[in-house]
């Protein structure tokens, strides 16, 4: 048997070419992307080279629009995945948003701080841009900052629209930056009482908690993201979905879109004039692998269960956010599915040290990406008791290095017993 011909090293032109690319398996132990479960990408891998309009990607779009619905839990027409990440999702979200709009925007943590900075740059005018091309502060949209750690209340959100009366108003549900979870009934019924369109970011809750935004009729629309609680491969869809106030708006005066135009988006999902109808309309090329993807995240999230999902992050929440608190870190979050927290004092200015070194040894935890500085642990698709174990064992052995005093027996011990009570 004759050997194997070497690739030749240098490109036609004699460019010194680099090796194949290998990325290593890692623990992925932080805010998101979570890791994808192995029948998502057996699904993505199996999937046969077709067109985007051929019958069986759009029938999977068609079922993926239907899962879609149930996992929102709405009737909303306009309910689809926007190609991309969840920003891709968002600003198709704001995308309704033009120049002038009247926006009131509540900010605490980093990502609501994006939604935020792209919400101005929406409701900018020619000279807003012109006055601060980078940053734009259009004197029509508001921003209130609520501290880092503290949730938007109600109490927050009716304030705000009282004295500022906007058209539109804006709110992360869960913020992972800070690890908070926002009062999403509170903003509703603000919205509600002061007649506001509510724009919600549920990029770290749709999947994760168990809602239906059908329950909150003043919010008009919702985006979402692939990567945390749908589980898809991270560059599949970003669910979103508009009420019919948001669609009857955007008849009336359109947007500034193409690629997220809610309207010309939805057509390729088979949705037209408010209904369900059997032919796409091209939009954009969609990747069959990403249709299978994303359709088989869809189902194993439905077969879970939604609520007994929820119930499931709870449970593992609180074992890891015991475990952390033994090894003497104080959390300061309460978002299902992140851990967020200080270090004890005597290594407190070591956080991004420590985090460095848990990814440098594939275990991927994070840190928060604002000031104060905290460390964020995650458990996205983490749901046994092995892998909790597994987090913990190696947050103990990562805090031992660094110099703390923890009993990592003991830590291992209680929280087994925890798990075994339920």
């Amino acid at each position: 048997m004759s050997a194997q011909p070497e690739f030749n090293q240098k490109s036609a032109e004699g460019f010194e070419m680099f090796p194949q690319l290998e990325i290593p398996h890692t623990l992925a132990a932080g805010p998101g992307p979570g890791n994808t479960d192995p029948r998502v990408l057996a699904r993505f891998a199996a999937a046969g080279v077709a067109d985007h309009m051929q019958a069986d990607v759009v029938r999977g779009m068609k079922e993926a629009k239907a899962m879609l619905r149930e996992v929102f839990g709405t009737k909303n027409a306009y309910t689809f995945g926007v190609c991309g990440t969840g920003w891709d999702g968002l600003d198709c979200a704001f995308s309704p948003i033009l120049p002038g709009d009247t926006v009131v925007a509540f900010v605490n943590g980093t990502f609501s701080g994006i939604d935020d900075f792209n919400i101005r740059l929406k409701a900018s005018t020619p000279q807003d841009l012109a006055a601060d091309p980078l940053n734009p502060k259009p004197a029509n949209v508001v921003t209130v900052n609520v501290p880092h750690g503290e949730s938007v209340t109600g109490e927050i959100v009716e304030a705000a629209l009282a004295e500022h009366k906007p058209m539109w108003a804006f709110m992360a549900h869960w913020e992972t930056g800070s690890g908070r979870v926002n009062d999403i009934e509170g903003f509703n019924n603000a919205c509600a009482e002061h007649d506001v369109m509510g724009i919600v970011d549920a990029v770290s809750s749709l999947g994760i908690g168990y809602f239906n935004i059908d329950d909150y009729p003043a919010v008009t629309t919702w985006a979402s993201c692939p990567q945390k609680g749908i589980l898809g491969l991270p560059l599949t869809y970003a669910p979103v979905s508009f009420n019919d106030k948001v669609i009857d708006l955007l008849k009336q005066r359109g947007c500034y879109t193409y690629v997220h135009h809610p309207i010309l988006e939805a057509r390729h999902w088979c949705i037209a004039d408010g209904e369900d109808v059997e032919t796409a309309a091209y939009h954009r090329t969609h990747s069959g692998y990403a249709v299978a993807s994303f359709h088989e995240a869809l189902r194993l999230l439905l077969l879970h269960g939604r609520e007994m999902k929820a119930a499931d992050y709870v449970f593992y929440e609180k074992g890891l956010r015991s475990a952390i608190e033994a090894m003497g870190c104080k959390v300061t979050s309460n978002m299902p599915s992140l851990v967020v927290f200080d270090l004890p004092e005597a290594f407190e200015g070591k956080e991004k040290e420590l985090v460095v070194g848990c990814r440098s040894a594939g275990f991927a935890i994070w840190n928060t990406l604002s000031e104060p500085a905290q460390i964020r642990i995650g458990i996205l698709n983490q749901l046994t008791v092995e892998t909790i174990n597994d987090i913990v064992g190696r947050f103990a052995d990562a805090m031992i290095e660094m110099g703390a005093e923890v009993d990592k027996v003991q830590v291992l011990d209680d929280l087994n017993s925890y798990l075994a009570s339920r």
